[in-house]
């Protein structure tokens, strides 16, 4: 059990404080305590993490301007803070406990002796990650850059989209080990303040030793609710996705350490939607939209309706495809659903693979892989050709799914309806589907229906759910519903 730091006050003693602090910190390395004197007279001591600061500032704003600027007459805590610091975010703390959470931070903590109060000088050092071209959400044409790593970054890149003055920023840290920086964004009286405050409350209450990305907040938020495989939270790393969402009457939740954001509350249709729909024509952006919900329902259905045709219900299928598939089979030692398992499998595999394996060589295997296997597989009768490219057209259908989140309970799901398939036939597809729809129409998040606007139908949404209607349109009717008491 890691013992915690008591939330007691400094000493006026400075060397006493010293060694509280030495005491809590242990022989950390990293840990710098440095001691200068003050106008020749004043003992001061600085204390900050090597890496976590900006040494330079450190030196040049800081330490410098203590020694070179420091008045000739009485110095007292409120002098240095307001006449002689000018580096950083600088104020005043009088407890171990906040000082050295802002330390490990990236503060700098300023004692003087004789006083029980210190400063606090926010000088965050540490090398962050460019901004880059978002590599899960990419579109051709919009916004190229994405969020990093950085909290604050990630803000600013939502701030620079909405200009508006009613945007709020509230930052909590959450995780008693990882004390994560945890900011949740909105726009006022856009956004459902009882839902924000449940977010405070729940984040405030939470007992989690770490928090180290957006699937720690998810289960936190959740709890026991969470009884389902599909995603809940819309996340993203597209700072132009998140700026739409929080302008729609939504809450961001930025996560320290994790360039992906939650978005809540969200529907199913957010996530066959694409970044780009809105970047294209509307005519374009809807016909796309149609070609993702067919992808979709190939990636879940083909291999299992294949096993249901041909092991149950061959008088469903033509004379001449029934000759040839037979044809095919001639040989193959294994059943139709051992082959799709067989052949499902492999491929997932080869997926993983090609996601952990290097770059240089990982999508080479991927691809090459798949070819090979396939090939081989087929001229040693293990499997049919006609299996092969059921299994291709699947994998990639899967693709088509904008959202990575939605495309993994979409391939998990696709495995229980091969099962179905095989057992029962076309009737068991049936039930699994029905079962799924009414899961599905069961779901919320955070009080609005997962289905929505589909299940239950709002004629007002619809100008955004499956199809997309022109912006004149749209906002139009958005506006009119905003303004409604």
């Amino acid at each position: 059990m890691i013992e915690r730091v008591p939330d007691i006050g400094f000493s006026s003693h400075l060397p006493d404080n010293i060694a509280r602090i030495h005491s809590f910190m242990g022989k950390s390395s990293d840990f710098i305590i440095r001691e200068v004197t003050i106008a020749n007279r004043h003992r001061a001591a600085l204390f900050y993490l090597d890496g976590m600061v900006d040494m330079q500032t450190v030196q040049n704003s800081v330490i410098s301007a203590l020694l070179d600027r420091s008045p000739a007459g009485p110095i007292t805590v409120q002098i240095i803070k307001e006449s002689v610091l000018d580096a950083g975010e600088v104020s005043e703390v009088a407890s171990i406990e906040a000082s050295l959470e802002h330390v490990l931070s990236g503060g700098l903590l300023l004692l003087l002796d004789g006083f029980t109060s210190g400063i606090i000088i926010s000088l965050p050092g540490w090398e962050d990650r460019a901004i880059s071209e978002s590599k899960t959400q990419s579109v051709v044409r919009g916004p190229q850059n994405s969020f990093t790593e950085t909290l604050r970054t990630n803000t600013t890149l939502v701030r620079r989209r909405v200009k508006d003055l009613n945007v709020q920023v509230f930052t909590i840290k959450v995780g008693r080990l990882s004390k994560t920086d945890v900011a949740i964004m909105y726009i006022r009286n856009l956004a459902d303040e009882e839902l924000i405050q449940q977010l405070v409350e729940k984040l405030s209450n939470a007992h989690q030793e770490r928090v180290l990305e957006g699937e720690y907040l998810e289960e936190i938020l959740l709890g026991k609710k969470k009884v389902t495989i599909f995603p809940i939270f819309y996340n993203s790393d597209r700072p132009d996705t998140i700026a739409a969402g929080i302008m729609d009457g939504r809450i961001a939740i930025f996560i320290d350490g994790t360039p992906f954001v939650l978005l809540v509350p969200s529907l199913f249709v957010d996530f066959i939607q694409s970044a780009e729909d809105y970047y294209q024509s509307y005519i374009y952006s809807s016909f796309i939209r149609i070609l993702r919900y067919i992808g979709m329902f190939i990636c879940m259905l083909a291999p299992s309706i294949y096993i249901a045709l041909t092991t149950y219900h061959q008088d469903m299928l033509p004379t001449q495809l029934l000759l040839s598939l037979a044809a095919q089979r001639e040989g193959i030692p294994f059943p139709a659903f051992v082959e799709a398992m067989l052949m499902e499998v492999t491929f997932e595999i080869l997926r993983e693979a090609g996601i952990r394996m290097p770059r240089t060589v990982g999508q080479a295997v991927s691809i090459v892989g798949t070819i090979v296997i396939g090939q081989a597989a087929v001229e040693a009768s293990i499997v049919s050709a006609a299996m092969v490219i059921i299994v291709a057209i699947t994998g990639i259908a899967s693709f088509v799914i904008p959202s990575y989140a939605m495309s993994i309970p979409i391939r998990t799901i696709r495995f229980v309806f091969m099962v179905l398939a095989a057992t029962f036939g076309v009737y068991g597809l049936t039930i699994g589907l029905i079962i799924l729809i009414v899961h599905l129409c069961n779901l919320s998040s955070f009080n609005m229906p997962y289905m929505s606007p589909i299940a239950p139908y709002n004629r007002d949404e619809q100008s955004d759910a499956i199809l997309r209607f022109p912006f004149w349109y749209s906002g139009n009717r958005k506006t009119k519903r905003r303004q409604q008491p």
